[in-house]
């Protein structure tokens, strides 16, 4: 399929005009002219401003301006289709490498902002207490049984009005005296975060 390039060309050529004559006669640089002829019209700013080029130039090498411009528009309209499809084409069709780094990348986030709002949340709860030992509640012949209980290390545990001192893990220990019948114990945490909890678990002690 001839192109509007080379049918100008093809037409100067026939005539045998040189492209030096053609700048003389139309006052359009010779290296215009060549890209004109090779199709290339990346150089110049518009569409318009290339067919006022290929009209002053069919008409000089006397050829029907209509049909000229006619076969520019078929071929710039081929090439802006050519583009799209190839911008298409590279939007969508990711090489697989770059499919795992954006898969990646996205594991990486979702991982992220979970992490992050876990601590969030973690901050702004109240601190826990697990309660190690004893894992009874009935006792008979015991005077003080010992109280083994886990929290976060940075809590402050107040019982009865006395600060215990967690370890580096978090684990704390406190004799608790038992009298014959109901006991209730009452440990009070503070967390970091200034929330507090409160505690409390039912002892019973009976008479052999």
């Amino acid at each position: 399929m001839l192109t509007v390039g080379q049918l100008l060309r093809k037409t100067r050529e026939n005539k045998g005009i040189p492209l030096s004559v053609v700048e003389k006669k139309t006052h359009i640089q010779v290296k215009f002219l060549k890209e004109i002829e090779n199709n290339n019209w990346s150089v110049f700013p518009s569409q318009v401003y290339i067919a006022g080029i290929i009209k002053n130039y069919a008409n000089f090498l006397g050829l029907d301006v209509k049909k000229t411009l006619a076969f520019f528009r078929r071929d710039y309209a081929n090439r802006e289709e050519t583009r799209f499809k190839t911008k298409l084409s590279k939007n969508y069709l990711i090489p697989e490498s770059q499919k795992i780094v954006n898969l990646i990348f996205a594991f990486f986030t979702i991982f992220i902002f979970i992490y992050f709002a876990f601590q969030l949340t973690n901050y702004l709860s109240p601190p826990q207490l697990i309660l190690l030992s004893p894992k009874v509640d009935h006792f008979t012949v015991e005077k003080k049984i010992k109280i083994i209980g886990k929290t976060e290390k940075d809590t402050i545990v107040t019982i009865f009005g006395e600060r215990i001192y967690p370890n580096e893990k978090g684990v704390f220990e406190y004799q608790f005296p038992l009298q014959v019948g109901v006991n209730e114990l009452i440990i009070e945490l503070t967390g970091a975060n200034g929330k507090k909890t409160l505690f409390r678990k039912i002892f019973y002690k009976s008479v052999k």
